[in-house]
């Protein structure tokens, strides 16, 4: 057997392939930058596998709360199903929040709430309060509009639910529709109309699609709420022209009181103002509200205190659906009380403002109002106030002339009246039937001298009621008054004086003197010798009339208190005119003295008065036997 052996050409054969592999592996080392990749690439492989765990945690985590969530959601819809029945269907909508529409002209803008469907602000462009503030009427909850209603034997509120809004517009009308849902096809809807330029706009309240879901068969009311913000410098003059007014029973109209709390409960009413003073809050409908019970509440309990508002007012009305539904179309009205405006609307909304009653108010609307429209559109608010004044008193200059005339009879006639009262001294009644012989045989008496001047109170009370309603006046500045449609200060008091203020205002100061000094020519001291038993004391009422403008107008609109003034200052210059260039006393005395001799008829008035001084003289004569 052949003996093995150690084979060195093998082994060096085996070093050699070792050498080779070893230079070739050395050859082929990766570079840095190929080691960096490659750990990069690891990483990033790592962090896709982390992610995706993750990704899965997530998943299975978000799966098991949507299942949560739809078991939440799923007893929520059921329990406002027992709520709501099939309204409940409008929670499920994404209007289902508290987010408002706007609807904006060039004068109003409007927002409109999905909860709810009415409006909750209500914003005029071009006005301002007193202390600059925009004028909203309706702001931060001072307002309310919610039909209550029977649905699926359940008693609804549409206030506390969800309304779906639909903005469109059809030519430059813009056009809102805020449907209270219980399906595509059935629901209650609000729908508004805005038009250009317009304080007013169309509203209407709609149902459709509710056979067998609303209950007609009980009554369905629309309340409307409102809280009246102040926005005058007086709240106390301001609250005074805060006014419910409404239109019921075909064209008749009422109001409620401005003070305290008042209500009423009137049928067939056809529009109702929330009036605060300047601006009104109406609404209108084309249908009558069968009944409606009217509510108002004085919430200013002390003018001292700086109060946010001045009346809360209220209105519950009763609608009658036809047909199993309802159909209302009505209007509102968010604007200014101005009369022009409100005539344009043939709607009768003028009665809302208190022009005054009667003759009064035919005159405000057919003389005072057209004629100062045109001066003020001519004139500075202040000026316009003067010159209306001056065509006021030169209409009313012949009845003062009159008045004027039977005061210089009764002058002339005044020594000889004397001469009767010393003649039958201590026989008061003599005393009266001569004396009324001698003006009737003179043609003087001083019920001629008190009828001219009756005839001016209705201009002159016309006038006491226009300007407070005034609208042209408002933030209108004349010489220091900054608004003529409340009081001018002078100075600041640091206390408040009752029935006064806490103020000096220098208007009614000006007019309470022109007010004494026609009175001291018109009365004075010939009226206080002159004063029979049983008269008022003529010398009283002088000094209280210039104190009652002194103190009652302090807070009064200024543009009033420059009326009085220049009106008693044109008056004096009248009566100066009129005394020392027209009247000559003399030729009136000559005049009397014919009269005097010419046999003079009684009017059977006269007679009347005579026989009955006759017979209280015969009665007296008999009492003393």
């Amino acid at each position: 057997m052949e003996e093995k052996k150690f084979d060195v050409n093998s082994l060096i054969g085996f070093l050699l392939i070792g050498g080779i592999l070893v230079w070739m592996l050395y050859l082929n080392k990766p570079t840095e930058e190929e080691l960096q990749a490659e750990k990069a690439k690891t990483e990033a492989a790592r962090q896709e596998k982390t992610s995706k765990q993750k990704e899965s945690d997530v998943t299975f985590a978000q799966a098991a709360n949507d299942s949560t969530k739809r078991q939440g959601d799923s007893l929520a819809y059921e329990e406002m199903k027992n709520k709501l029945g099939s309204f409940a269907y409008s929670t499920t909508l994404s209007s289902a929040n508290d987010e408002t529409t706007t609807l904006e002209n060039e004068v109003l803008a409007l927002k409109i709430s999905n909860k709810g469907g009415y409006i909750t602000e209500a914003h005029l462009k071009n006005f301002r309060r007193f202390d600059s503030v925009p004028v909203n009427l309706i702001k931060d909850g001072n307002a309310s509009l919610n039909l209550q209603f029977s649905a699926e034997n359940r008693m609804l509120n549409s206030q506390e639910m969800y309304f779906e809004p639909t903005l469109s517009k059809q030519g430059e009308d813009q056009i809102l529709s805020m449907k209270l849902k219980t399906s595509e096809n059935g629901f209650i809807e609000y729908r508004y109309v805005l038009h250009p330029g317009e304080y007013m706009l169309d509203f209407s309240i709609n149902s459709q699609g509710l056979d067998g879901v609303l209950n007609t068969s009980q009554p369905v009311y629309l309340d409307w709420k409102l809280k009246g913000y102040r926005n005058a410098k007086s709240i106390s003059y301001e609250n005074r022209y805060s006014r419910l007014t409404y239109e019921y029973d075909d064209e008749k109209h009422s109001k409620l009181s401005p003070s305290g709390e008042d209500d009423e409960l009137e049928v067939d009413v056809t529009w109702m103002n929330f009036r605060q003073h300047f601006f009104s809050s109406m609404l209108l409908t084309d249908t009558p509200f069968k009944e409606v019970a009217l509510t108002s509440v004085d919430l200013v309990e002390d003018e001292e205190v700086d109060t946010i508002y001045t009346k809360q007012y209220g209105a519950k009305m009763l609608l009658e659906p036809k047909g199993g539904a309802l159909a209302y179309n009505m209007n509102m009205y968010y604007g200014p009380s101005d009369y022009q405006i409100f005539k344009k609307y043939d709607r009768n909304l003028d009665e809302a403002m208190p022009l005054g009653w009667g003759i009064f108010g035919v005159i405000n609307k057919y003389i005072i109002i057209p004629l100062f429209g045109f001066l003020i559109d001519l004139l500075p608010a202040g000026i316009a106030i003067i010159v209306l004044t001056i065509l006021i008193k030169l209409l009313l200059s012949p009845v003062q002339y009159k008045q004027y005339l039977a005061q210089a009879k009764m002058k002339v006639l005044k020594p000889e009246m004397d001469e009767i009262k010393k003649k039958y001294e201590g026989n008061q009644l003599k005393i009266q039937q001569e004396t009324m012989k001698l003006q009737n045989s003179a043609g003087a008496s001083p019920l001629k001298g008190c009828l001219p001047a009756l005839l001016q109170i209705p201009v002159f009370y016309a006038l006491f009621t226009f300007f407070p309603s005034a609208f042209d006046l408002r933030q209108k500045s004349f010489l220091w008054a900054d608004d003529l449609s409340s009081y001018d200060t002078i100075a600041e008091l640091p206390f408040h004086i009752p029935f006064y203020g806490d103020h000096v205002s220098l208007f009614p100061i000006l007019a309470s003197i022109a007010i004494f000094v026609y009175m001291m020519m018109t009365t004075g001291q010939n009226m206080q010798q002159n004063q029979q038993p049983g008269m008022p004391n003529m010398k009283f009422l002088m000094y209280l009339s210039p104190l009652f403008m002194l103190v009652f107008f302090n807070n009064y609109a200024s543009g009033l208190s420059l009326y009085y003034f220049v009106s008693n200052l044109i008056t004096i210059g009248i009566m100066l005119v009129i005394k020392n260039f027209i009247i000559d006393e003399e030729k009136i005395h000559a005049k009397i003295q014919v009269k005097k001799a010419q046999p003079r008829k009684q009017n059977r008035f006269q007679k009347k008065m005579a026989e009955m001084m006759e017979q209280a003289e015969q009665q007296k004569k008999a009492g003393r036997r």
